[in-house]
Order: structure tokens, then C-alpha cells, then sequence
């Protein structure tokens, strides 16, 4: 069972939040990000949002493309089922107000399944919110505090472990 293809980017989960999407889906859904906030990465089939506990600490985002399913890792302290359908074959990772932290290339157009799984969610907010406390007691300048946060001993990371499963079907509008 091969791995296809490994893309790795870091992105800010501004307001605490990391889209991924088809680059043709661009367009939000509210219920779908309000599912997140319970279940860490929830999404429509077209897009997924991934639940951060922070909004300021980069986070690192794995997507691997497997030729066949994937057992999830033991050691997340998380798992999801996910469908994403890519009618372009082009992923966006995107950061809400930053926009796109990067793209991936899919080795083909179609709909995927998998799992997303996560790690370090808990400690890196701790860290977070803990260098926001000794800034405010402390009087840091803002320089400080980003400089404390690029020393997070933590690394929240998500990973969407996904395979291909069928060709994505034809709108009416497209016939």
C-alpha cells in the first residue's frame, strides 16, 4: 500500500481555523465550520474545516494520498472520517484572513475518502494562552510575543490521510 503523494505546509489557524478545499469550492459553509468547533475537522464533501484551540500559533498540515485505505494512527489523540471531492484536482490550504498558505495537486480529480487525525491541539493552546498571560503581566511588546510563540514546544499538526474511491459525477449543468 503505497503512498502517492505527501504534501506538508504550515498555516495560521486565524480565528482558529484552516480551510482545505477543491480550488472550485472555494465558497464557505456555516454549518460545516460550526460542526468543527465540536467535532475538530468536520466538512460538506467539498470542504473540510480543521478546528484549532488557538489563532496565532502556526499549525503544521499533512495531506497524504494513499493507493488504498489506511488504517488510522494509534498514537492521534484524534480521528474522522472524511470525504473530499475534487472536481479539479487542485487542494487549497487556506488560512481565513491570510488566504492560501499553499496548494496540492491531486494525482487525480475525483472524490476521496480517509481519515483526518490530529496532535498537540491541547498543548500548543496551553502554550498560547500562557504567553498571553506573562505578556500582559510581563508588559511584553508585541515582537515578544511572536517570538514566543515561534519557541512552542508543542506542534498541533493534522493530518488528512485520504485514497481515491471514484470519479466525481457530472452536474446537470455540465451535460
Amino acid at each position: 500500500m503505497p503512498l502517492i503523494a505527501d504534501y506538508n505546509i504550515t498555516a495560521r489557524p486565524d480565528r482558529g481555523i484552516i480551510e482545505v478545499y477543491d480550488s472550485d469550492a472555494y465558497a464557505g459553509d456555516d454549518a460545516a465550520l460550526a460542526e468543527s468547533r465540536s467535532r475538530i475537522v468536520a466538512g460538506n464533501g467539498y470542504h473540510l474545516y480543521l478546528h484549532s484551540l488557538q489563532p496565532d500559533i502556526p499549525v503544521q498540515v499533512n495531506i497524504r494520498i494513499w493507493d488504498a485505505p489506511q488504517p488510522p494512527p494509534r498514537d492521534a489523540e484524534g480521528t474522522t472520517t472524511v470525504t473530499l471531492e475534487a472536481e479539479t484536482g487542485l487542494l487549497v490550504v487556506n488560512q481565513l484572513t491570510y488566504g492560501p498558505a499553499g496548494q496540492m495537486t491531486l494525482p487525480r480529480p475525483g472524490v476521496y475518502e480517509g481519515y483526518a487525525a490530529w496532535n498537540g491541539r491541547r498543548e500548543t493552546a496551553a502554550y498560547h494562552e500562557s504567553t498571553l498571560r506573562r505578556a500582559v503581566n510581563e508588559q511584553w511588546a508585541p515582537g515578544q510575543i511572536g517570538a514566543s510563540w515561534e519557541q512552542c514546544p508543542a506542534t498541533e499538526q493534522y493530518t488528512l490521510a485520504l485514497w481515491f474511491v471514484r470519479e466525481s459525477e457530472l452536474d446537470d449543468e455540465d451535460d
